[in-house]
């Protein structure tokens, strides 16, 4: 975090810069800004002209309690252009359209936000919003390489509708989204790097269900937040992601993935095996049953008072991770996820410890779920444990923290 005045470390809160560039997606600005106040963050809104004709200062003013300029002339003996740069914690870009990506690539300081950008010393992050054709044009990729050489985070758009009747790749991430990876830059400066630029990686999350009958399936908590932070931190680090989603319906997709979408433990078998041959990486963090019943009923089981109550007979699901370990070839890392309790048997970290050496992945993440953690929560925390004998604790943070960690150990594997 940052010692500036009145930053983090200065006792108040934490200083964010939010610029905000003249797209149509600018008022999903306000949603990012709704985000980062609601969360404790001191956030100063600077657009750039033409954005207030998307939306108005005066909507900026009243979300962030602060005035809006975008001149360098406005409130000129406290320098602005100088001051609000050098005293952020993060300066986050929303959206950035390909106009504001070639000033800022190419030094142009020629308005309060752009100015801003050259006097920044802390983390910077662009998150594009463009047609698709802008966003794949030479000069833009140029744009963009450029920034990113410099230690800038550009992020990777969306895909989906953009204005009009046009869909494809350039539409802004969800707000939600940026909100997390401006948290995770707050807390990690350097989690964003481009380390996995090449690299195909395949990541399970969610949580599979067994049906019972039409009504009703044996299934668990998963809410697959921490499979979907592991893909959205892989893809900001430049990797091709697949994700196989089990039940995340009310998750927005990550930006710059591709997410196939499956329910049963074999669904996520099949869609992983697939998606697997010829990635380099394979996460298994979704919560995969362990069994299923034996056989489904063809209709729905009664509750009734002249009947015996039902014996389900459960048979075993198949162990994806252990079968992908065992298939996997030309060096592909393969990384396990084990949410354990305690017993008379020993600790969580005996248990992973086990799970590690039965099962033979690289690495393995563990979870105590019996301390409110993993499942249905925002946070994680536990411990990373490496086919070498190595273990690393990590202490409670953002899934996107945690997800970050498990990325550093992969490319330490990779580079070893």
């Amino acid at each position: 975090m940052s010692d500036r005045a009145g930053g983090a470390l200065g006792g108040g809160r934490p200083r964010i810069v939010l610029g905000v560039g003249a797209g149509i997606a600018a008022y999903k600005a306000c949603e990012v800004l709704r985000g980062l106040t609601e969360t404790g963050h001191d956030v100063r809104v600077v657009p750039t002209e033409a954005a207030l004709n998307f939306v108005g200062a005066a909507t900026f003013e009243a979300l962030s309690g602060h005035p809006v300029h975008t001149g360098v002339f406005s409130e000129v003996p406290d320098v602005q252009h100088v001051r609000i740069g050098k005293e952020a914690d993060l300066v986050l870009v929303v959206p950035a359209t390909a106009d504001l990506l070639a000033r800022a690539a190419h030094g142009l300081a020629d308005d309060l936000l752009t100015g801003t950008l050259l006097t920044a010393r802390c983390p910077v992050a662009f998150f594009p919003a463009m047609h698709t054709e802008m966003w794949e044009h030479p000069a833009t990729r140029d744009n963009v390489a450029l920034l990113r050489s410099r230690g800038v985070v550009v992020a990777e758009p969306a895909s989906g509708r953009l204005t009009g009747v046009d869909t494809g790749k350039g539409r802004l991430a969800d707000p939600a989204e940026i909100v997390e990876l401006a948290r995770l830059l707050l807390a990690a400066p350097g989690a964003l790097p481009r380390d996995l630029a090449g690299l195909r990686v395949v990541i399970t999350a969610g949580g599979t269900r067994e049906p019972l009958d039409p009504v009703r399936f044996l299934g668990n908590r998963s809410s697959g937040k921490q499979g979907y932070a592991l893909a959205r931190v892989a893809a900001q680090r430049g990797a091709d992601v697949t994700l196989i989603a089990a039940h995340t319906a009310d998750l927005p997709d990550p930006a710059g993935t591709v997410v196939r979408r499956v329910s049963t433990a074999e669904e996520l078998r099949v869609a992983t095996h697939e998606a697997a041959a010829g990635a380099d990486v394979v996460v298994m963090s979704a919560a995969v049953a362990d069994f299923r019943p034996a056989s489904q009923a063809e209709f729905k089981i009664k509750k009734t008072d002249d009947h015996p109550d039902p014996v389900i007979e459960l048979t075993r699901n198949a162990d994806i991770l252990a079968e992908l370990v065992k298939k996997r070839a030309g060096g592909q890392i393969v990384v396990g996820f084990a949410a354990e309790t305690g017993d008379e048997h020993g600790s969580v970290l005996d248990h992973g410890r086990a799970k590690l050496r039965r099962k033979g992945c690289d690495l393995l993440v563990v979870n105590a779920v019996s301390e409110g953690r993993a499942f249905e929560v925002e946070e994680n925390a536990g411990w990373l444990l490496a086919a070498d004998g190595t273990e690393r604790p990590i202490p409670l943070g953002s899934k996107a923290q945690l997800a970050a960690a498990v990325w550093d150990a992969v490319t330490a594997v990779i580079h070893r």
